[in-house]
């Protein structure tokens, strides 16, 4: 059968579980390197800091050197990333001890970035009659591969021995490459019609909804990981569970339901409308924060966090789909700069709620009550977006 664009849709959601791999795998190897590498818990936290670092830096530039390597390109360079770097990943160490991890995570982080950048332009170009479904749907696959990565890393844990980590490396490396394979023959579409172009950066820059609009990623992204990167620790601290139990029903409880939110947008998005969708979900996340910051009782604080990953759901998605809808033309420079913002956001959210509830003796529920304020300029925020987007169309 010939390749079509349904294919091109199925590899480009396979790409968004590949960013899940890179992401949420190797956090669950931290404890293992530490006792097999004999490394300190400080160079073990910096691995996540040049993996968000390396990622934020490919956001920036790739509005530089995508429309001139094409899509394809890009896409192909970001799978041979992520599945070299796991790749590396079983070898380097041995021979290298921490260097050589370093290397491996930078590898995947390349990878990593690239297909935050370019995955969602080659979905919003395919030909299909609704842009808003298909983008919530493309983003629930990460969820999905988020909840599939810790489920089935853990099975495997449990019945093959954590010292078999390198076996499932490797099991988790096939998938990239793949996906890349498909992404060389499955027909890629540009994102403007032929002969036009896309729009010129000092126009996009005057355009005032455009920065509202990178206000709303930066927003959506500080909203969804100032829980998610605490839920885990909320969790074992809050029930006194082990982690084991803790990363289940944390952080894959609220990425369950994350994926749940955008699965239904990608399902009935055409009765559903967006705008009032997004509005719902940003006070439905509100809700949720101040039930985990201010009811006394843990079961109601991990509910909320659960509940709070389908608030979030719709968020950065949307956000995408309606800068699409409402800046004709901003192509490659629009999607890497809101996933710039976007990713900004997901590095300060989870940041200022860790220095608030240090500076309060480590009470993480006075550092979630001061990330409130993302969700709330989120909403303000949409509200003025729906006022001026007619108006400020280009």
């Amino acid at each position: 059968m010939r390749p079509s664009y349904k294919t091109t849709m199925r590899a480009c959601f396979v790409g968004y579980i590949v960013q899940a791999i890179v992401n949420n795998f190797v956090p669950l190897l931290f404890v293992t390197f530490q006792s097999s590498y004999d490394i300190p818990l400080g160079q073990i936290t910096f691995l996540i800091t040049i993996n968000f670092a390396i990622q934020l830096a490919v956001d920036a530039l790739s509005a530089v050197f995508i429309d001139r390597i094409g899509y394809r390109a890009a896409v192909v360079i970001a799978h041979i990333g992520a599945a070299v770097g796991l790749v590396l990943l079983t070898i380097l160490p041995e021979t290298m001890g921490y260097a050589g991890i370093l290397i491996s995570v930078a590898f995947y982080a390349v990878g990593g970035g690239l297909l935050e950048v370019v995955v969602s332009p080659i979905i919003e170009a395919c030909p299909t009659e609704n842009k808003e479904k298909a983008m919530s749907m493309l983003h629930s696959f990460y969820c999905w591969g988020h909840v599939g990565v810790v489920l089935l890393s853990t099975v495997f844990f449990a019945l093959c021995g954590i010292g078999n980590w390198k076996i499932l490396t490797l099991i988790w490396a096939v998938i990239p490459f793949a996906n890349l394979i498909v992404f060389t023959r499955t027909p890629i579409y540009s994102l403007h019609a032929d002969g036009e172009t896309g729009i010129k950066p000092r126009k996009l820059f005057a355009n005032k909804l455009f920065w509202m609009l990178m206000l709303m990623m930066l927003c959506a992204g500080a909203s969804e990981q100032a829980i998610s990167q605490w839920a885990s620790a909320f969790a074992e601290r809050g029930l006194g569970v082990s982690k084991t139990i803790g990363d289940l029903a944390g952080p894959m409880a609220f990425a369950a339901l994350m994926g749940t939110s955008r699965l239904i947008y990608g399902k009935y998005g055409e009765r559903i409308d967006l705008d009032r969708f997004i509005k719902f979900s940003c006070a439905l996340c509100i809700a949720c924060y101040l039930c985990i910051a201010l009811v006394p009782s843990p079961l109601v604080g991990l509910i909320s966090c659960a509940v709070c990953g389908f608030s979030v759901g719709i968020l950065w998605p949307g956000t995408f789909s309606k800068a699409s809808a409402s800046i004709k033309g901003g192509g490659t420079l629009m999607f890497a700069l809101l996933a710039l913002a976007g990713d900004v956001g997901c590095s300060g959210g989870p940041t200022l709620a860790g220095l608030i509830s240090d500076r309060f003796g480590g009470d993480l529920r006075v550092g979630i009550l001061s990330a409130i304020v993302f969700p709330i300029v989120l909403l303000i925020s949409v509200f003025i977006a729906g006022k001026h987007r007619k108006s400020a169309k280009i």
